[in-house]
């Protein structure tokens, strides 16, 4: 075993000093889990709490649920609330703000719950919500009743019970090609009890494609064992989606435990969503993107914020990401931009700007520099009756 002892770089002030945890234990996912920081005291040890910290804190108590990885606190600037890592992770005021139209269930989860955890929106592809546990309760998210929440949940039933009736659902409708484990982060379930779910659903002939949805690569990537791979690597095709959303999470760690899924052949795209004073911002986010590809990470969705109870201060406008889509672009390779979608209870909606214009003339056509140029009808398709 070893003995050294990690001590994470901090600029803060002297009076914060850090704990000093052994290495073993550092890379011991189960030890952050067992040491995750859920109170003042604890979060005292790595960041110097604000005012309004400690306020939002105090008014969360009894309502939402907060829990932090010593990783991932690690990450955080211990002295600027601002910091965007610290935004996602430690309770702010405007959770406890009401905003018009904000919802607990925006998305239509629970309208298109069919047993306990399956959730039938689409045609071909289910999602499984498995549990309401994070290693960390992100403040933005979209399912925070279900998470977070304390009296909240898109269960119908309890989350300890059998999963019979959810796999019975799936193999009576074949036309279920794609099964989604979600939650929740399905990744906070041990080895033995994610196969077990896993494995059921491959004994189903009609599932071809088992994705897991999961941010422990971000929050907890020690978690991204060669244990886990392995054992997903038993029920291929498999596919992992991450949600990175600052380039201060693309860490060494974060990187290690993308490129073991790689080498298990678990393709991991990347949903990221636009956060007000997070991301917000063009050189930011192509610095993300760009870092994702870096890691071997495809980027796959840029979410607009839903107006979700107790998240709907991190809401941007769509113009903003308007202007963050025209940033990226043209600016960075192809296969590094994201679709820009709303989630609504009609599906995704792709919202990105139109880069072309109908007129009697043809398309008018605009690139990223924003110049412009008209095709004529000789670009447009030959319908039925140009042949008549």
């Amino acid at each position: 075993m070893s003995d050294t002892v990690r001590e994470p770089v901090t600029t803060a002030r002297p009076e914060l000093i850090r704990p000093r945890v052994p290495e073993n234990d550092w890379d011991d996912w189960r030890w952050h889990m067992r040491r995750r920081i859920t109170n003042v005291d604890k979060a005292r040890q790595w960041i110097n709490l604000s005012a309004d910290e400690e306020e939002a804190i105090a008014g969360v108590a009894g309502k939402y649920r907060w829990s932090v990885t010593p990783y991932y606190a690690s990450l955080m600037d211990p002295d600027d609330p601002a910091c965007p890592v610290r935004q996602q992770a430690v309770p702010a005021l405007g959770e406890l703000m009401e905003f018009p139209g904000a919802e607990v269930d925006p998305v239509g989860d629970t309208y298109y719950r069919k047993t306990n955890r399956v959730v039938h929106k689409y045609p071909d592809r289910v999602i499984m919500l498995i549990t309401e546990a994070c290693p960390v309760y992100c403040r933005h998210c979209t399912r925070k009743f279900h998470t977070t929440d304390v009296d909240g949940t898109y269960f119908r039933d309890d989350e300890g019970g059998s999963f019979e009736e959810d796999l019975r659902y799936i193999a009576d409708h074949p036309e279920i090609r794609d099964v989604l484990l979600t939650g929740g982060d399905p990744l906070s379930y041990q080895d033995g009890k994610l196969e077990e779910i896993i494995a059921g659903l491959r004994a189903i002939p009609s599932v071809e494609i088992i994705r897991i949805g999961s941010r422990f690569p971000v929050l907890l990537p020690q978690r991204i064992t060669e244990e886990l791979c392995s054992m997903l690597a038993r029920y291929h095709p498999v596919w992992l989606n991450t949600h990175f959303n600052h380039p201060k999470e693309i860490t060494p760690e974060a990187a290690a435990a993308v490129d073991r899924l790689l080498r298990h052949g678990i393709p991991v795209g990347n949903q990221t969503v636009l956060l007000r004073g997070i991301n917000d911002d063009v050189a930011v986010m192509r610095t993300l993107m760009t870092e994702l590809l870096r890691i071997r990470v495809r980027p796959y969705y840029l979410y607009h914020c839903d107006n979700v109870t107790g998240v709907s201060h991190f809401m941007t406008t769509v113009e903003k990401g308007w202007e963050i889509m025209d940033g990226l672009q043209g600016h960075i390779t192809g296969f590094g931009v994201p679709q820009y979608v709303l989630t609504t209870r009609i599906g995704k909606i792709p919202i990105a700007r139109p880069s072309f214009t109908p007129t009697p003339d043809g398309l008018l056509l605009r690139n990223y520099r924003g110049q412009e140029m008209v095709v004529g009808g000789d670009a447009q398709p030959i319908t039925e009756s140009d042949t008549r």
